[in-house]
């Protein structure tokens, strides 16, 4: 009992990333779970390097970031084959179970565009206080990687297309997500 009191107290952080969540060959899944720097809806912003460490002890203790539907702890649907950092954000590469019912149905919804959402399950490890709003989290201990309906980072989303062009489309979601905060603070003055 005390894994699941422990996972009741881990954060979430929505992401829909704006290519899409991409499924192929009908059970394979891939997308930008995180993005660096992207302000998400409650003010925070991930940090490049915030899921260094983390990454590096599921790896050394042989651990991997679950797959789960909606962030239940008792609905895994699939295994995460890649979890990787890049100059963008957390990559995850994985593929749906076939053998579980949820899984079945993430696909079909994933298939029809229905449902496209990732999200991060994560403790904080170390923050700091961003001056304009939120945290910048620095460091991250991850846990899980949900399909949301949901997501809390709008570009947070399972690829529908190549990385390439899902790196293309982060990276022009971040520059309308900066051209927007300087039109506001024009506004302002």
């Amino acid at each position: 009992m005390k894994n699941m009191t422990q996972y009741a107290d881990l954060e979430h952080k929505f992401h829909k990333p704006e290519a899409g969540l991409t499924l192929v060959d009908g059970t394979g899944v891939e997308g930008y779970a995180s993005l660096f720097g992207v302000r998400d809806r409650g003010g925070d912003r991930v940090m490049a390097g915030a899921y260094a460490a983390s990454l590096s002890r599921l790896a050394a203790s042989g651990g991997r970031v679950r797959m789960l539907w909606q962030h239940d702890p008792a609905q895994p649907i699939g295994i995460w084959d890649e979890v990787a950092e890049d100059a963008r954000g957390l990559w995850v590469k994985g593929r749906l179970l076939t053998g579980v019912a949820r899984a079945r149905e993430a696909a079909a919804l994933i298939a029809s565009g229905a449902l496209d959402g990732l999200s991060i399950g994560y403790r904080t490890i170390r923050a700091e206080r961003d001056p304009e709003g939120g945290r910048k989290l620095v460091e991250l201990d991850l846990w899980e990687v949900s399909l949301v309906t949901f997501p809390m980072l709008p570009v947070a989303r399972v690829a529908t297309k190549s990385r390439d062009s899902v790196q293309s489309a982060a990276l022009s979601a971040v520059f309308r997500d900066a051209a927007s905060t300087l039109s506001a603070i024009r506004q302002r003055r």
